[in-house]
């Protein structure tokens, strides 16, 4: 599960990177045109790599694989395979209110299937875990999801507000969670 994990995620980083395209010629106006694109793949590399890392963490902590843990495993890889469709439509369109709602959607759904994979992952091992204590009340997780859900109220008002909202986000995780990582020395 992990390695399909790692591989889709893997190719999910590489159509990212292969919608980039060279400015036209060697003008700073061509470098501005291409400018929000590379940002918009800057910022979703950044989430894609947060969910790497903590799904890495996560999976090396299971017991055992479930039915239900694949099926959640997949839903989560669904949403995640989205973020480049987004990325490249947000990037095309920056500060627009439906390229900033359809990015900040799939990022709210990408946090609700990994909350869930989480879940399964604790109702795996037992509440009384040790994978269960160190997620505790996830409240950088819960934090997030909400976070998200204002990001996508005020695509639709101030995208720039939810681009704040998207980078806060991401800067949060960016800093390593070792709740995870002491199960792991076990």
């Amino acid at each position: 599960m992990e390695a399909f994990s790692d591989g889709i995620l893997a190719i999910v980083i590489t159509i990212m990177v292969l919608k980039l395209n060279m400015p036209k010629d060697t003008s700073i106006e061509a470098l501005r045109e291409v400018f929000p694109i590379f940002l918009a793949y800057v910022l979703s590399y950044v989430y894609v790599g947060i969910y790497w890392v903590n799904h890495h963490h996560l999976i090396t902590a299971v017991n055992k694989v479930s039915g239900r843990l694949l099926w959640k495993n997949l839903f989560w890889i669904f949403w995640m395979s989205l973020i480049p469709m987004a990325t490249e439509w947000m990037g095309l369109h920056p500060f627009q209110k439906l390229p900033s709602l359809l990015y900040g959607s799939i990022l709210f759904m990408c946090s609700i299937s990994y909350i869930m994979l989480q879940s399964e992952v604790i109702k795996i091992n037992g509440e009384d875990s040790k994978i269960s204590e160190s997620i505790g009340k996830d409240r950088k997780g819960k934090a997030s999801i909400l976070m998200y859900a204002l990001s996508v109220g005020f695509a639709l008002i101030f995208p720039s507000i939810s681009y704040i909202m998207y980078i806060l986000v991401a800067v949060m995780w960016v800093v390593p969670d070792t709740r995870l990582e002491e199960i792991i020395k076990d």
